[in-house]
């Protein structure tokens, strides 16, 4: 299994339980340091993992990843693109070099991992999952570029699927859609804001957001949302979008920004990296464990035997009640 971005968040969260679970890992992201302080943890606890510094946004670093792979395990059933970068300003206020260095990431990254996923997944089968966000489906107000780098991400893995499907490639190709998640995202981020930034809750740990890849790498599925806050606002954009538009600058806006002063603008993801591995953020409000809609939409079965069993156990109630 290829994760990039595995230094931090979702991607380190994804690699541990992976590791747990008996794959064999390449490991990718642009701290050097962090990448050998995860290596070595896996490997003390008896994983195979093998770091590879890089950096996304460069083809030739992107097919590095490939290479290593194909030198150390012979190839990859299973490439994750998670690597990302946020920011937080008003559009009219960040810079379009800003603009472009998260789009070089963000999109360009994923394209570069997705194509070079699906060269050696033709061949051999396997899965791609590209991990994109809830604003994939609707924007969200002061994080603009984010949200339209996540509907990029969105168009690209919805085409790239239908054209793997008709050529009949043995390639699942499954789009991951956290909500916020309890990552360092917030802190990482390039920040315009007068304050420091947060998350709007329902916030969700990134546990949550790794389940769901690793059930995708097992169980090809077309697309997993991870929580339901950011589900619900998709749903209700589309049946009200101006009330909704509404509701979300009433709500969001005011609540994305913290009472505490903003970080240096150098200690921003966008050009500076984290040395640290950091699997889980400062969220001050409730993290929520585990996502009951998402066990849903990834065990239906499940949902169906519950709900049948609901209406057998109601209607012998009912029997008992209607006998006495």
């Amino acid at each position: 299994m290829v994760i990039t971005g595995a230094s931090s968040g979702i991607g380190l969260s994804t690699a541990r339980r992976a590791a747990g679970a008996g794959a064999k890992l390449i490991l990718a992201a642009r701290s050097e340091g962090a990448l050998n302080d995860l290596v070595a943890e896996l490997k003390g606890a008896g994983a195979q993992a093998v770091a590879v510094v890089a950096d996304v946004s460069r083809e030739e670093d992107v097919r590095q990843i490939a290479q290593t792979a194909q030198d150390t395990f012979g190839g990859f059933d299973t490439w994750v693109n998670n690597a990302g970068v946020g920011m937080y300003g008003r559009l009219d206020e960040v810079s379009v070099a800003d603009m472009r260095r998260v789009f070089d990431i963000n999109y360009w990254g994923l394209v570069y991992g997705s194509l070079e996923a699906v060269r050696v997944l033709r061949e051999r089968g396997g899965a791609l999952i590209n991990v994109g966000s809830t604003v994939s489906e609707r924007a969200i107000p002061l994080q603009g570029t984010y949200a339209a780098s996540k509907h990029a991400i969105k168009g690209f893995t919805d085409a790239l699927r239908m054209e793997l499907e008709d050529s009949g490639a043995p390639v699942s190709v499954t789009l991951i859609k956290p909500g916020p998640i309890d990552t360092p995202f917030p802190l990482n981020a390039r920040n315009y804001l007068p304050h420091k930034p947060q998350h709007v809750p329902p916030v969700y740990a990134p546990e949550t957001v790794a389940r769901a890849i690793l059930h995708a790498a097992a169980h090809p599925v077309r697309d997993v949302s991870v929580g339901s806050g950011g589900r619900g606002i998709s749903v209700f954009g589309g049946l009200a979008p101006r009330a909704t538009d509404r509701a979300m600058e009433g709500f969001i806006i005011p609540r994305t920004e913290s009472a505490e002063p903003p970080r240096p603008q150098e200690r921003n993801a966008l050009e500076h990296p984290s040395e640290r591995l950091s699997e889980h953020g400062d969220y001050p409000g409730h993290v929520q464990k585990t996502s009951s809609y998402t066990a849903a939409a990834l065990h239906p079965g499940l949902v169906r035997v519950a709900v049948v069993g609901a209406g057998l156990t109601a209607a012998l109630l009912w029997r008992s009640r209607q006998r006495s």
